[in-house]
């Protein structure tokens, strides 16, 4: 199977390691980032959801009208939008882009992310709505006729929409979660599963136990795991400069504060807490600098090496399962292109020779 690059954008300049620069919506940022990434190759790009940031939808907007090919996945948190509108808006967004939209739908890892919005749910409790919400979004998108729903969070009657997703039968819904909770929403709904850059064994791990939790469902689930790329000619000036991005992720944070929401109670953070544990290397060359820095707080390993050996190590992911890499640096835009210049197109002929050989063999 095919590989697919997934990217990251956001709605001004800031990282990690970069102080926040410019508007808070800074709408000439987006249509470059955009861009960037369209013309390095990526196949998608994902568009986050935070409590206190820009309208992710209105984000997805301005980077689609400014782009033509390259496709988006937008973050959407359940219990703020009542799925029959979500269904609609999502739907209509999909025209804009004329079907270039997929939809990540993340049940919230964190309590005091979620009371920002209103949200006092327990962790479970979410993760019920969250398979409630889909299932009526996917209702909505696909049925002919109006339908009543009575479930334990919402209700409707006559519920329906005049707009249906360009897509078919229903745009692609990605998701993620560690949890029993999560991992049995996701074989239930998810199109593809998203990981955070977990070790080779664990990973191997998470995707038995999601495909244990599909084929209950008659499912099958593509997976996706997330990395943070940090590439040099040379493997000697790779770590180098891992280490001058621990340097000034740790400057900034003695400046700023904890830069990035803190999740430690997600099981996913904890996750990569045991990632951290077994070392600052894992395997060929997963690196839990950042990681450890943050509390396992978001996707923050990085694969670190020359263009050749991460585009390895990402072979080794692939021979798992994977089909998906969500990719981004530490210098969000200017790595972006960077990728574009040898690692995507290095790893697609690495994995496409693979394939090949695959089918050769078993010809």
């Amino acid at each position: 199977m095919s590989i697919q690059f997934i990217g990251m954008i956001g709605h001004r300049e800031t990282s990690e390691t970069i102080e926040p620069r410019g508007s808070i919506f800074d709408k000439q940022y987006i249509r470059r980032f955009a861009q960037a990434h369209e013309e390095a190759g990526f196949d998608r790009v994902l568009v986050g959801y935070w409590s206190d940031q820009p309208d992710g939808f209105l984000v997805v907007a301005l980077a689609g009208l400014a782009t033509s090919k390259i496709k988006f996945l937008l973050a959407h948190r359940p219990g703020f939008v009542a799925p029959t509108l979500a269904a609609r808006k999502l739907a209509t967004l999909d025209h804009l882009l004329d079907g270039r939209l997929a939809v990540h739908i993340i049940s919230g890892g964190s309590d005091a992310e979620q009371r920002k919005d209103g949200d006092y749910l327990d962790h479970d409790q979410r993760y019920a709505r969250t398979d409630e919400f889909i299932d009526i979004l996917k209702r909505v998108w696909t049925s002919d006729q109006p339908f009543d729903h009575q479930g334990a969070i919402y209700r409707a009657e006559g519920a329906g929409s005049a707009i249906k997703p360009i897509q078919q039968p229903h745009i692609p819904v990605f998701f993620g979660g560690s949890s029993p909770a999560a991992l049995r929403v996701a074989g239930k709904h998810a199109d593809v599963f998203a990981l955070w850059g977990e070790s080779l064994e664990q990973t191997a791990e998470t995707i038995a136990r999601v495909r244990a939790e599909a084929a209950r469902h008659g499912r099958e689930v593509q997976f996706s795991v997330s990395f943070r790329p940090i590439i040099a000619d040379t493997e000697a000036a790779a770590w180098a400069k891992a280490e001058g991005i621990l340097r000034a992720a740790r400057q900034r944070i003695e400046n700023a504060g904890q830069v990035l929401p803190k999740k430690s109670e997600s099981v996913g953070a904890q996750r990569l807490l045991e990632t951290v544990a077994r070392g600052e290397r894992v395997d060929s060359c997963l690196w839990t600098g950042i990681a450890a820095l943050v509390g396992g707080s978001h996707n923050s390993t990085a694969l670190v090496g020359t263009p050749e050996q991460v585009a390895d190590a990402f072979l080794a992911y692939y021979d798992l399962g994977v089909t998906t890499f969500l990719i981004r640096g530490f210098d969000p835009l200017n790595d972006a292109v960077d990728y574009g210049r040898e690692l995507i197109p290095l790893t697609r002929a690495k994995i496409d020779a693979r394939r090949k050989a695959r089918e050769y063999q078993s010809a």
